[in-house]
């Protein structure tokens, strides 16, 4: 695969749906924001297209059209892809691991949040993006898909929990399509179980819903405190999915591309 020259889709990109909810709005993310890359198997006529972004990537096309070895930019991403990519994705990568995930859209009422005394949860503005960056390094793939903390800051799609000037907890827009918006969501782990995360997605899911976009939400099959945050919100499920965290290059097949 070969880096697409410019942030703009190459055209058979439309195979990505728009109006997606979850990570399926991460292409029309990418096209908007900037923040990601096209990657195809060819510069002229593409039979193969992939879009990353913030460790995710979405893969499509014809799985025909490319070999194992060309796939080394994805590895290290979650993949997502339809099951005919599945032969030389295993082939491309050391180990392939299938994570099972859960896709919610917001449809009901949250449960009113409780703020504790002196905390104060609003929108994030251009001025926090310090607070942000002073996240704790676990916490920086809630930017990553903005590229920095700054950007994320100043780009209206986030609402914290502060204390003092530091951030106790954050949910934001990890992808901004054209109909829905994929919330992400963290807490400190010495600030939980106090309604931080609930007031903050609150918060955003009630901006989300006056830009005339709904939100959506994805975890894992296993994350229980995030389905539970999720249901507490108001998210509801709407259906269950399975994307693919890729290993390591697998070196025997770049060797057998390249005989």
């Amino acid at each position: 695969m070969i880096p697409h020259a410019s942030h703009q889709p190459p055209a058979p990109a439309r195979v990505f749906l728009s109006g997606a909810p979850g990570t399926g709005a991460l292409a029309e993310h990418v096209l908007a924001t900037g923040h990601g890359q096209w990657w195809t198997d060819r510069t002229e006529e593409p039979r193969v297209v992939a879009v990353t972004c913030g460790g995710h990537a979405l893969l499509a096309g014809n799985p025909g059209a490319v070999t194992p070895g060309r796939l080394a930019p994805l590895a290290g991403h979650y993949i997502e892809a339809a099951d005919r990519f599945l032969p030389v994705l295993g082939a491309a990568f050391g180990h392939l691991h299938p994570w099972e995930r859960m896709l919610y859209v917001h449809r009901a009422e949250p449960v009113v949040p409780r703020v504790p005394h002196g905390v104060t949860v609003r929108r994030v503005v251009p001025g926090d993006a310090g607070a942000l960056a002073a996240l704790d390094p676990a916490a920086a793939w809630l930017h990553g898909t903005w590229g920095s903390p700054a950007a994320l800051a100043g780009s209206g799609l986030a609402w914290a929990a502060f204390r003092r000037g530091r951030v106790l907890a954050l949910a934001c827009t990890r992808f901004a399509g054209s109909r829905y918006e994929d919330v992400a969501c963290a807490t400190g782990p010495d600030e939980r179980r106090r309604h931080l995360a609930l007031a903050c997605v609150t918060g955003l899911t009630a901006d989300i819903a006056a830009r005339g976009r709904r939100a959506s939400w994805t975890c894992s099959r296993d994350n229980r405190p995030s389905r539970l945050l999720a249901w507490t919100a108001g998210f509801r499920l709407t259906r269950e999915y399975v994307h693919f965290a890729a290993g390591p290059v697998n070196h025997a097949s770049k060797l057998a591309d390249a005989a």
